[in-house]
């Protein structure tokens, strides 16, 4: 039987007076690259667990279950529901605890889904990377959801949920302390890949159209401003002047640090938003602490100048869109957009899905204090970063989501680590995403376990 949210310890009415779902998670856009591998994750899930119950649900049923047909996969009810359609979004959302969307571009396809998700008091969470879309979605629709003990959970795939969470597993520790965050530094690596990569294996047609659609958005300078998910105007500020996003590349050791892939004008809005809002909850005051982030490149010190080669092209196309976000008239723009909305692959080009397993990448977190202690987190996970690990750990979002008390009593707009909590990291090994904290400075050293 689906689980009964009923009311959460504050007294508010997660799903309203009582109601009884009968759908604890529903895979919105299952015909998707990440779609089909969420529901796949799910069926897995299930197959474990027996009270689980799950659907699908897409514009044509009938592709639907052909395409997960493919991928071995036989949901157990689909439901047609039509972003074009806000009755059929609005069935689709009453009977769920929680819609995990696949249906992008975001910017051009997700507000229905969340206004009816909102209206019909299910829990929302999405892979969009597409700031601009989450920022005005914050503002129409935090308080509601607040008001209405709604979780409204955005950019949860490789973008930005492993380093939101491994950042604030970080400043609990640091709290623990009773320290604050004064500079976080992550490196992302890709310890195993297929040989001779292709195209595809980085950029999947639903991305390069979110691409698209972002350089159309009449906001898109908001990619530049890592402050741009703060609320208030004066801490948004702190943030631009305390840690301003940088794309050119660098060298610890070594090393040569990239920038982020695919994009590195995504995880520092949402790492931030989480620490104002974690602040806001512990009613003290916002005190932004310095983010940087990269690619780590590693290697001989004969293949330097290759690797800095490699990281330079990375560096000026990322470059480029920054300042074609800062100049670019909002017409040019939206003419820019629909020129390469049609010249892009679109949704169905992707890596191909045998080689989706062959990849292993980690994550380390250096922090430091106000009083120079060290902390670090270490994340490690199998399977390619954006096509296999995101659809699994999306899945595992919409798992926790749908059980009564194993999230935190926080509602509204949030980010990946506030809507989840820390205590969830354990979970994620299910996905294949794994959380440590090593550093024998904190007493949180240690890895998290899946719990029973």
């Amino acid at each position: 039987m689906a689980a009964d949210l009923g009311q959460g310890k504050d007294g508010r009415d997660r799903l309203g007076p009582m109601i009884q779902r009968d759908i604890d998670v529903v895979v919105f856009g299952a015909t998707s690259i990440t779609g089909r591998h969420v529901a796949a994750y799910l069926a897995q899930r299930a197959s474990e667990r027996p009270e689980l119950h799950w659907a699908v649900a897409a514009r044509d049923g009938s592709k639907a279950e052909r395409v997960l047909a493919e991928e071995g996969v036989k949901p157990p009810e689909t439901i047609v529901a039509d972003v074009g359609n806000p009755s059929s979004l609005a069935a689709m959302a009453s009977r769920a605890i929680v819609v995990l969307n696949l249906v992008g571009p975001y910017t051009l396809y997700g507000e229905p889904v969340i206004e009816a998700c909102v209206d019909a008091g299910s829990h929302y969470a999405d892979l969009t990377g597409e700031i601009p879309f989450v920022r005005r979605m914050n503002t129409a629709f935090d308080a509601r959801a607040r008001a209405g003990g709604i979780k409204i959970v955005q950019v949860c795939g490789f973008e930005a949920l492993p380093p939101d969470l491994g950042v604030a597993l970080a400043a609990e520790a640091a709290a623990e302390a009773g320290e604050q965050l004064l500079e976080v530094d992550l490196e992302t690596r890709i310890v195993l890949q297929p040989t001779l990569p292709r195209p595809s294996d980085v950029l999947s047609g639903g991305t390069l159209q979110s691409i698209a659609a972002v350089a159309g958005d009449p906001e898109v300078a908001c990619i530049l401003d890592p402050g741009c998910l703060v609320a208030d105007p004066g801490a948004a500020q702190a943030v631009r002047l305390r840690s301003p996003i940088r794309v050119r590349p660098r060298r610890r050791d070594s090393t040569v640090i990239a920038p982020m892939s695919p994009a590195a004008f995504i995880n520092p809005a949402v790492i931030h938003r989480s620490a104002a809002l974690r602040a806001e909850e512990h009613g003290e005051p916002f005190t932004p602490f310095a983010y940087s982030e990269g690619l780590a490149i590693g290697g001989s010190t004969a293949s330097l100048p290759v690797r800095y080669a490699v990281a330079g092209t990375l560096s000026g196309i990322q470059g480029v869109m920054g300042l074609l976000a800062h100049a670019t008239r909002p017409d040019v723009g939206r003419a820019v957009s629909r020129f390469v909305a049609r010249t892009l692959p679109t949704s169905g080009y992707g890596p191909a899905r045998d080689r989706l397993e062959r990849w292993r990448w980690e994550m380390s977190i250096q922090a430091r204090t106000a009083t120079s202690r060290e902390l670090r987190v270490e994340i490690s996970a199998d399977g390619h970063p954006g096509y296999l690990t995101t659809p699994r750990m999306l899945g595992e979002v919409g798992l926790l989501l749908s059980e009564a008390g194993s999230t935190p009593d926080r509602f509204g707009c949030l980010t990946p680590s506030t809507a989840l909590g820390t205590s969830s990291a354990g979970r994620f090994a299910r996905a294949g995403l794994r959380f440590s904290l090593p550093s024998a400075a904190t007493p949180l050293h240690r890895t998290f376990h899946d719990s029973p």
